[in-house]
């Protein structure tokens, strides 16, 4: 596939809940080992958006293409099937269970006989671990003994086993410390060496800076346009989210 053709392309996708466009003709791409980052106040469309490409909400109209092949996604199911994966800012891991048990979930390696296979399960986090987060040694412990960080990089190991393509993070560092704002920027950076796409929805203008390659910012369902970080200030964006104003002097794509 080459670099030209986008790994996701939402054209004038739209949706609207009791007359009110929560999303109003918009359109946003991402290409192979890319982060695209999505801003915009509470309200903006940004998580509704991006709920149409997981297959949590149907859009009433637009198209998505995948790897430039139009994909009819209707549920997380169908989302899954064209490699897309969320990491929602709950995370859902199951608490009481430990990381390898969390990576298969659902999905749990058995043995000959039809028993779950633990060891196997344990000996496959292992391999993934060591490749996203090397740090990573509380292998028996209940997820619920982990750092925010350590937890982040489990849901990650999990979306990235099971071959995402794409990846949707939701607010990935909120509530997280400085070192492990740190741990989840290096596991950003591994995954997009791996040519692995990710849509990064946040608040936090200092994060997008440094984690995305693009930003599309939102205010009231519409798209107020998407531009390369390296062109812009954090005040160029500030004044996107907030006043919609499209900065001078840069390209705005949408």
């Amino acid at each position: 596939m080459d670099k030209q053709t986008p790994l996701v392309d939402m054209r004038d996708i739209h949706i609207s809940f009791g007359g009110i466009h929560a999303v109003d003709h918009v359109s946003i791409d991402l290409y192979p080992g890319e982060v695209v980052g999505l801003l915009g106040h509470n309200g903006a469309g940004k998580s509704t958006l991006i709920k149409i490409l997981s297959g949590a909400y149907q859009a009433d109209g637009g198209e998505i293409y995948i790897n430039g092949e139009k994909a009819e996604i209707h549920n997380p199911r169908d989302a899954r099937k064209f490699n897309i994966e969320t990491i929602y800012q709950t995370l859902a891991l199951a608490d009481n269970l430990d990381a390898a048990s969390n990576l298969f979930l659902g999905r749990e390696l058995v043995t000959p006989i039809g028993t779950v296979d633990d060891d196997a399960m344990e000996a496959e986090t292992r391999k993934i671990m060591a490749k996203l987060n090397p740090n990573f040694q509380k292998f028996s412990e209940p997820v619920s003994a982990l750092s925010g960080g350590q937890r982040q990089s489990v849901a990650i190991a999990r979306a990235v086993y099971f071959d995402a393509k794409i990846l949707i993070m939701d607010e990935p560092t909120a509530a997280l410390g400085p070192h492990e704002t740190q741990m989840v920027s290096e596991l950003i950076q591994q995954l997009k060496t791996q040519g692995i796409g990710i849509f990064l929805i946040s608040h936090d203008i200092h994060d997008v800076m440094e984690l995305c390659d693009r930003a599309s910012v939102m205010k009231n369902g519409e798209l107020v346009g998407t531009v390369d970080v390296k062109d812009v200030t954090d005040d160029d964006l500030l004044s996107m989210i907030i006043l919609g104003k499209r900065p001078e002097g840069v390209n705005v794509q949408g």
